[in-house]
């Protein structure tokens, strides 16, 4: 349970060091504004068109059971809305980011990781992964996320077991998202980043599950984004010390 807490406390602790750095202000000054931007556009947009097609379906239902349904599919759709702002975030920002978890890794082990020049090539190579990622990710979701949805037509359990399984798979992402850049840097594949996260339990469930509810609140994800980054190379730094480049852990 302390494990667990502990993963919790990272993005306050996130904020703090970042409020004792100004040298890492412009890596999170420059994607929070285009997040913003971003953000204006998908929510001027898919808002708008969500909540009249939500309006439109419930034309006809009775009032008091078109209230409920109403303020259920609201909520899902600012859900729906924060997680394609958070897809957009991370990867329009993925430069700044992964310099920002750079440098704090460089300051918080003392030690500069030593990257080859980059070249058109390695640029090619650095976006074919990011966008490999970005699919294995859907996949992980398309192919857990349908089966957890699946549960709800069970009455009663069925809804109690398809929402938890539908946060644990919101946990993984949200570790997948914001553990990424140090591990990314190790040129790790899907499966370890996966069984990295497995490997610190419970503290990467506390982590995860802190971070998914950031990144769903309306407004509060566009800033959220590069708090969570933070957080993850915190949370990398303090419990990976001996992580090896080639994915194996002592």
């Amino acid at each position: 349970m302390q494990a667990f807490i502990d993963g919790l406390s990272f993005p306050l602790r996130a904020v703090r060091f970042i409020a004792s750095q100004p040298m890492l202000w412009r890596y999170i000054v420059i994607p929070i504004a285009l997040n913003i931007l971003v953000g204006f556009v998908l929510y001027a947009t898919l808002l708008w068109a969500g909540v009249r097609a939500i309006e439109a379906l419930l034309a006809d239902w009775p009032e008091l059971i078109a209230w409920f349904v109403w303020l259920l599919l609201i909520i899902v759709l600012f859900v729906g809305i924060g997680y394609l702002m958070v897809r957009f975030g991370v990867v329009i920002g993925s430069p700044f980011y992964s310099r920002l978890s750079e440098l704090i890794e460089e300051q918080l082990r003392g030690v500069a990781r030593t990257t080859s020049p980059a070249s058109p090539a390695s640029i090619a190579y650095d976006l074919f992964r990011a966008l490999l990622f970005e699919l294995k990710k859907l996949i992980f979701l398309l192919a857990f996320g349908i089966p957890a949805l699946l549960l709800n037509v069970l009455p009663g359990v069925g809804t109690m077991l398809g929402t938890a399984a539908g946060i644990v798979i919101g946990v993984t992402i949200s570790c997948l998202d914001f553990f990424d850049p140090p591990l990314e840097r190790r040129r790790l594949s899907f499966r370890a980043k996966l069984g990295y996260i497995r490997h610190h339990l419970p503290a990467s469930a506390g982590f995860g599950l802190i971070c998914l509810g950031l990144v769903s609140v309306p407004f509060l994800n566009l800033l959220a984004v590069p708090v969570c980054i933070t957080a993850g190379t915190l949370f990398f730094c303090e419990r990976s010390p001996v992580y090896l480049d080639d994915g194996t852990m002592r």
